[in-house]
């Protein structure tokens, strides 16, 4: 495990445990190190990446702007005839690994901003739409994408209108967080694939059905999300 090292170009790297405190700030107290297995491993993880950029002083902002572009590839790729879908899928995991170690940049070494929190949130749903336009290219039908869409959108304002309005954390960790749009769109896009091999017209109707759970599960997770901001702020008030 590394140790806290400073250098006057990169500023402080934080060991895990450091990081993992510093984490948990960021995130609704939230500790890193009692999440579930896989959890744990996939953010310490993204940490010695991140440890690893900062060391080589690559700062948060351009892995943000990889992570964009990763994103924007998959509309164009997943529609190539044969491995289209798994492409699209693959540039899915990478932008997700991006996403996590643009923070964990920022994190282990110091440099978090209320700017660079903007952007990054920006960069996450910009993704979303090139993952969504990837189902609609896909098959999806287009109605179906819009309501993926908007419910997720809708749960990102709701929670950061209720902190802004004085809930102090995070509310709840919902069913429609952002990790499962990502597990979804990765699955989706593998499945979808695997169908289109044994007959092409059969990848439209799985990608539909990935929608559709994308959708179900941005709904559930909204309804959990308004219950949690409503006791939260009746309570505050």
């Amino acid at each position: 495990m590394p140790g806290t090292t400073v250098d006057p170009q990169v500023g402080t790297q934080l060991n895990w445990d450091q990081y993992a405190t510093a984490w948990a700030r960021l995130h609704g107290g939230f500790d890193p190190r009692v999440a579930a297995p896989v959890v744990r491993a996939w953010l310490r993880f993204a940490y010695h990446v991140g440890y690893v950029l900062g060391r080589l002083r690559v700062g948060p902002t351009p892995v943000t702007v990889a992570g964009v572009l990763l994103c924007f590839c998959v509309p164009l790729l997943a529609t190539r005839p044969g491995d289209g879908p798994f492409l699209g899928a693959l540039f899915v995991l990478l932008a997700a690994v991006a996403d996590s170690v643009d923070g964990a940049v920022a994190v282990a070494t110091g440099r978090t901003t209320r700017l660079g929190y903007v952007y990054d949130s920006l960069a996450d749903r910009l993704g979303e739409v090139a993952w969504l336009l990837a189902f609609w290219l896909v098959g999806a039908p287009g109605a179906l994408v819009v309501a993926g869409g908007a419910l997720s959108w809708l749960h990102e304002y709701v929670r950061a209108r209720a902190v802004s309005a004085g809930m102090r954390d995070i509310g709840a960790v919902t069913v429609g967080e952002r990790p499962t749009r990502v597990s979804v769109a990765l699955a989706g896009l593998v499945v979808a694939g695997l169908a289109g091999l044994i007959e092409p017209d059969l990848a439209a109707g799985t990608i539909t059905m990935a929608t559709a759970v994308w959708v179900l599960l941005a709904g559930f997770g909204l309804g959990q999300l308004l219950s949690t901001v409503r006791r939260a702020l009746l309570d505050a008030g």
